[in-house]
């Protein structure tokens, strides 16, 4: 048994020697601070995978729009060198980089320089040769591209290019698999073609209009694509559980073997996005917020609703049951499972590695997980999410 998991008791002390440095931390710059709390019973049931070793760590993060409900820590970063889990790490979050692109898109909405219904050959000329399998000219929406009903392929090694401009080049020389709309299918292709859109209309890189735009108004400090030295010291190791029920260390498989700190390669707006539990909860309350924060409007409260609103009708969708999606979000409809706490209208998105940020408008209050485990069957339906999201919804 690795000795970091070998007692209770050891477990223990770390997370109240944690609790302790972090209890009275708050959301830097939120309104009306007052001292973070923890939620009664999360912190034990976290404990719980821990020490079963079903992960290494977590973070839970609960925040109304002016403050935080709660934020707690347990496990580890990087269980070979015994360094701890705090919320100063930074998670590859993965997928959950697609809602922060659609807001991206939804920034240039408002200003009346795109519109989701657009066909995305208005900006990208080579898209004007897309084609389905009978070589039919297709169509596609900029608003297809980002509910996943785009069709289009995805490319055999889509992390090998160094930029949007070079993948969107290739992308446009696939054959569409469908008629746009008739399929929900889920579509890395789409996400990257929507975020090569948003170069196009702010003649910025994707990764530059991130950071201006939106990282730097809500003082996002540890979120973007590629991370200096000293980030990739905090980055929170992922790991693997393997057959005999051990945590094994495990790549980012979005680098392609490449550094975390290498900029020699493309800002991958489908899930290539770094941060900590504290910059994406701070995304979360400005959507709480209706898309404002302390006074600065970032988005209008029309493009924050149109991220929650499902566009894809009857269309069965991923990941778990009861499920639509809008704007590079899903959607909860219908709750039920892994969902069943939450509010009908709840939106937000999972990570490969485990990661949940989920906005739920009608208790007012989002709710995030941030783990990095590689191979859960299912990250959306896994028994970490489960316990805590009813735990917090119940308690919050």
């Amino acid at each position: 048994m690795h000795p970091k998991f070998s007692s209770h008791s050891t477990i223990h002390r770390r997370s109240v020697l944690l609790s302790a440095a972090y209890g009275s931390l708050v959301m830097a710059g939120v309104a009306n601070e007052q001292e973070q709390t923890t939620i009664p019973g999360i912190h034990d049931a976290i404990e719980g995978f821990v020490k079963r070793k079903e992960i290494a760590g977590a973070i839970t993060m609960v925040v109304n729009k002016d403050r935080v409900l709660h934020l707690d820590s347990v496990g580890y970063a990087d269980l070979e060198n015994n360094r701890a889990l705090t919320p100063e790490n930074l998670f590859w979050i993965a997928s959950m980089s697609k809602p922060v692109t659609a807001m991206c898109v939804m920034i240039l909405v408002d200003e009346g320089l795109l519109s989701l219904q657009d066909p995305i050959s208005k900006y990208l000329p080579q898209m004007r040769h897309l084609k389905n399998e009978a070589g039919e000219f297709i169509n596609v929406s900029l608003l297809q591209t980002l509910n996943h009903t785009c069709g289009m392929r995805e490319l055999q090694a889509p992390y090998g290019d160094t930029s949007l401009a070079q993948a969107a080049d290739k992308y446009a020389k696939l054959p569409v698999q469908f008629e746009p709309g008739s399929k929900w299918q889920y579509s890395q292709t789409g996400i990257n073609t929507a975020a090569r859109i948003v170069e196009v209309v702010s003649q910025m890189s994707f990764d530059t209009f991130l950071q201006k735009r939106l990282c730097e108004p809500l003082g996002l400090s540890d979120t973007g694509f590629y991370l200096s030295d000293l980030q990739q010291q905090r980055l929170a190791k992922s790991y693997t559980r393997t057959p005999e029920g051990e945590l094994k260390e495990s790549p980012i498989f979005l680098l392609a073997g490449k550094q975390p700190t290498d900029q020699n390669r493309l800002p991958a707006a489908n899930g290539g996005l770094f941060s900590t539990a504290r910059d994406y909860g701070r995304l979360c309350q400005l959507l709480l917020n209706g898309g404002s924060w302390q006074g600065k409007r970032i988005l209008s409260e029309q493009s924050v609703k149109k991220l929650g609103d499902p566009t894809t009708g009857d269309l069965p969708t991923g990941f778990t049951p009861g499920n639509s999606w809008g704007v590079g979000c899903c959607v909860v409809r219908d709750p039920q499972g892994p969902t069943s706490m939450l509010s009908a209208g709840t939106f937000g998105h999972g990570g490969a590695y485990g990661t949940q940020a989920w906005i739920d408008p009608v208790k007012g209050r989002a709710y995030l997980l941030f783990v990095q485990r590689a191979n859960f069957p299912n990250a959306d339906a896994s028994e970490i999410r489960i316990a805590f999201q009813k735990l917090a919804s119940h308690n919050a």
